[in-house]
């Protein structure tokens, strides 16, 4: 079996998600990839969010969603894991067999030097340039973002790369930008070895992740869905169930109970 997880395996541990098919946006306008590229005002807009909401997502724990997949994981009958989401929480759970579409926010690249670098060091290096910054009102957000006024973020000092002096982005695919043709093909290949898809919460609303399942149903492999809201699979044949993930996968795990999954060929469980 293959997972494919959503920002709603991550909201039991505090981290917010999009809202989900259907539902109204929030509102905010997104960080879109060329304009955080082109513009010093886009990339200003984003550390200035991203420096606040650092100080929560950071702290998130995996939850029992998480902690569930890496024990299947373990056990031989989760073969791996694609996911959507930046948090990093599934490798701090103890899954190992993990594709991250998006990347990560735990990282950070030099759109100039090309330099790859922690997150956590340039956090200092933010809050330093801007002191009493976190005293700043804001609501958290997906992804690691917070809402901030413009007239809040405008004064805010954004530092360059430490090699370099260059552009710093974080790294993670932005609104408009593309997913390395690697790492979806690497995403195929692990659907394709599985014997059932099972998707966590995520309403598959972006292409990036609908790609998988709709993959999945040409070809005829099981897909199995769980999400509290509507998601584009629905109609389409898939098993569904409205739940929460930190609440039916803990159960799953120990009941084992996908039909027509069996354990991973590849690493048989014990």
């Amino acid at each position: 079996m293959t997972a494919l997880t959503g920002a709603g395996c991550s909201t039991a541990s505090g981290i917010p998600d999009y809202g989900g098919l259907g539902r109204p946006p929030s509102g905010r306008k997104p960080i879109v990839h060329d304009e955080f590229l082109r513009l010093p005002e886009v990339r200003q807009r984003y550390w200035a969010r991203a420096t606040l909401g650092w100080q929560h997502f950071s702290r998130a724990l995996p939850n029992g969603a998480h902690r569930a997949l890496a024990a299947m994981e373990a056990s031989g009958w989760l073969g791996g894991l694609i996911t959507q989401n930046v948090d990093r929480l599934h490798h701090a759970a103890g899954s190992r067999a993990v594709i991250e579409l998006h990347g990560a926010l735990a990282e950070v690249v030099c759109l100039d030097c090309q330099a790859l670098t922690s997150r956590a060091p340039l956090q200092e290096r933010l809050l330093a340039a801007n002191p009493g910054w976190l005293s700043e009102l804001a609501q958290h957000a997906p992804d690691g973002d917070a809402d901030l006024r413009p007239e809040q973020w405008r004064s805010f000092q954004v530092v360059g790369c430490e090699s370099c002096g260059g552009r710093l982005k974080p790294h993670v695919v932005l609104f408009g930008g593309r997913v390395a043709d690697a790492v979806v093909e690497q995403a195929h290949a692990l659907v394709a070895a599985a014997e059932v898809l099972l998707v966590v919460g995520s309403s598959l609303a972006v292409y990036s992740g609908w790609r998988f399942v709709q993959r999945a149903f040409e070809n005829g492999l099981p897909v199995a869905v769980i999400n509290l809201g509507a998601t584009r699979a629905d109609g389409h044949g898939a098993l569904k169930v409205a739940s929460r993930a930190d609440e039916i996968l803990p159960w799953l795990a120990a009941s084992r109970q996908i039909v027509g999954a069996q354990p991973n060929r590849v690493s048989p469980a014990p």
